[in-house]
């Protein structure tokens, strides 16, 4: 009998050894898709009435080419910066020497007035029109938010809306893409007095109508008010991204200022995906770097003489990479 026992614990052991090693076996290797610090010679340039940046970071060994490794590269599409309208007098994005920090360059942000029609601000980076959709990925990002940004904090009303990034699984831009999906990574304030600014969360189902119009509907949202958004110090936000459903569909983020601990902002389990897609193929267009917020929001920043800034360094992109 004992025999017997053994046996069936040896095997037992046996396989799940085997299944264990079956399923390290299958898990992909990350692989680093783009990497930029803006050095020389990577350079902003227009593009009709936005802009595009263009050219390669020497300082980096690999993957830093923003034409070779990024547009070209078919998991994530073309690369360029959008405006959506206005001139530089009320937004521009430049590569400049950091302040304080001249040998070390970095994307500047600058959001003045309010640019889209009137009605709201919007700088930011799109990665558009990959042509296989990104089901797994994870992204880094170095963040500067000058002391201009401590005046949000003193907005009379309650902030919803400052993103900082967007990732859309189809989007809503086309009549010819059903079942629209998006997440959104903002910063918020959570009263209408003045407090610390957090990091707020969403993924919403999105539906597109014939005559142009869109409905989102909110399946998840998070606020972390257990970590401020840092001011005036550099910052590393890290986001990790895996395509699934409620079960399985993961967003994970972190921040760490430099020379800090890194923190989780947000692990979240839940719709990556629109809720009603029965075939959902991975993340194709995304905003890894945005500034996009209400005109009330910009024109209450200008009368107190100042202006919604953020400044960007040492992003970095990758494919079927994970939390560590």
């Amino acid at each position: 009998m004992r025999i017997i026992i053994l046996f069936v614990l040896f095997t037992v052991l046996v396989f799940v050894s085997c299944s264990q090693a079956q399923n390290e076996e299958n898990i992909p290797e990350p692989v680093l898709i783009f990497q930029s610090g803006f050095e020389p010679e990577s350079k902003v340039i227009p593009r009709g009435s936005d802009a595009d940046i263009v050219g390669k970071d020497l300082l980096l060994n690999e993957k830093s080419d923003w034409v070779k490794d990024l547009d070209e590269n078919p998991a994530v599409g073309n690369f360029n910066l959008q405006y959506q309208g206005g001139d530089s007098t009320q937004r521009f994005a430049r590569i400049v020497p950091e302040q304080g920090n001249p040998d070390n360059h970095v994307l500047w942000f600058w959001l003045n007035e309010p640019n889209v029609g009137g009605s709201k601000g919007r700088i930011q980076a799109n990665i558009y029109g990959g042509k296989t959709g990104l089901k797994e990925f994870y992204q880094s990002v170095r963040i500067f938010l000058p002391e201009d940004m401590n005046t949000v904090r003193t907005f009379p009303d309650k902030i919803h809306w400052l993103t900082i990034a967007e990732f859309w699984n189809n989007i809503t831009w086309s009549q010819k893409v059903p079942f629209g999906f998006r997440i959104t990574l903002g910063l918020g304030k959570p009263v209408a007095t003045e407090s610390d600014l957090y990091f707020i969360l969403d993924g919403q189902d999105c539906q597109l109508f014939e005559d142009g119009s869109q409905k989102y509907t909110t399946l998840w949202s998070e606020i972390n008010q257990n970590i401020k958004v840092p001011i005036g110090e550099w910052f590393t936000l890290e986001y990790y991204y895996k395509e699934g459903d409620a079960e399985i569909g993961n967003f994970y983020m972190t921040v760490q200022p430099d020379g800090g601990q890194k923190a989780v902002i947000f692990d979240v389990t839940g719709f990556t995906h629109n809720s009603h897609d029965p075939n959902p193929n991975g993340v194709t267009d995304f905003n890894p770097l945005k500034l996009y917020t209400s005109k009330k929001l910009i024109d209450y920043m200008k009368s107190e003489g100042k202006t919604l800034q953020i400044y960007w360094d040492d992003f970095r992109l990758w494919k079927d990479k994970r939390p560590e």
